[in-house]
């Protein structure tokens, strides 16, 4: 009987801690999918300066952009004028650089994913938000803070085994209000390589938002990019006919 009562009461701590931890994962999924959700919204159009800054130079230029749901983006460059209209269109795992020097659309392969856009330290996929930080890692709650009278989450984010992604390991800083305030890349040995912080949250486009990224690199404080939404609108719905090959060489017809 008390050999009984001892196994019954192992078994419920092993459940109870397996369902602790399932609900933990559960809930660090969730924030950072309702996270993901509120800032890109069903769909938006933004207006942003881009400026790269190194020791010795800096560079800006000024670029269009529009996202649809969870996996569609374009970006154009409108100033300055030796690079207006350069695009990059983003479906999926798939996308697609426009140089209008050559006059050609080509098609990168999933590799070129983690290269830098335009020389920045934004890389193709940072840039575009793709949903891939929600489903090829496993995502854990593993502290909070309180920030100005907000509770702030800490999720650590690994990759599933096999994920096509090249980070080992991520560390994000979510609001409760699902503002990401910071998101932190690891290479596979789980040393940090760059960092991305929001700044300036305000309303932009009838929501909270962080109107200066900064994507810095860990090693070299002077090294960095940071992104200003001048504008910034969210809509229900846009065309698909926006997010096309068609449209990325010939905008507007």
């Amino acid at each position: 009987m008390a050999k009984n009562l001892i196994f019954g009461l192992f078994l419920s701590l092993i459940l109870i801690t397996a369902f602790s931890a399932t609900a933990k994962a559960q809930d660090a999924r969730s924030i950072i999918e309702a996270s993901f959700n509120y800032m890109r919204g069903n769909a938006s159009i933004a207006t942003i300066q881009m400026t790269i800054h190194r020791p010795d130079w800096e560079r800006s230029m000024t670029i269009k952009a529009w996202t649809k749901g969870q996996k569609e983006s374009l970006f154009r460059i409108i100033a300055p004028p030796k690079d207006n209209g350069n695009g990059t269109l983003k479906k999926g795992r798939e996308m697609w650089i426009y140089n209008p020097r050559i006059n050609r659309v080509i098609k990168l392969p999933p590799s070129m994913m983690s290269q830098a856009w335009m020389g920045s330290d934004f890389s193709n996929n940072d840039l575009s938000k793709t949903d891939s930080i929600i489903n090829n890692y496993t995502h854990t709650l593993i502290g909070s803070e309180n920030i100005n009278g907000k509770k702030v989450y800490l999720i650590k984010s690994i990759p599933e085994p096999e994920a096509p992604v090249v980070w080992g390991m991520q560390i994000l800083k979510i609001r409760e209000d699902n503002i990401i305030l910071s998101q932190e890349f690891f290479d596979e040995d789980f040393k940090p390589v760059k960092k991305m912080t929001g700044f300036q949250i305000q309303m932009l486009g009838g929501k909270l938002f962080p109107k200066v990224w900064r994507m810095q690199k860990t090693d070299d404080r002077n090294k960095y990019t940071e992104l200003v939404y001048n504008e910034l609108v969210f809509k229900q719905k846009l065309k698909n006919s926006l997010f096309t090959t068609s449209n990325l060489r010939n905008p507007g017809r």
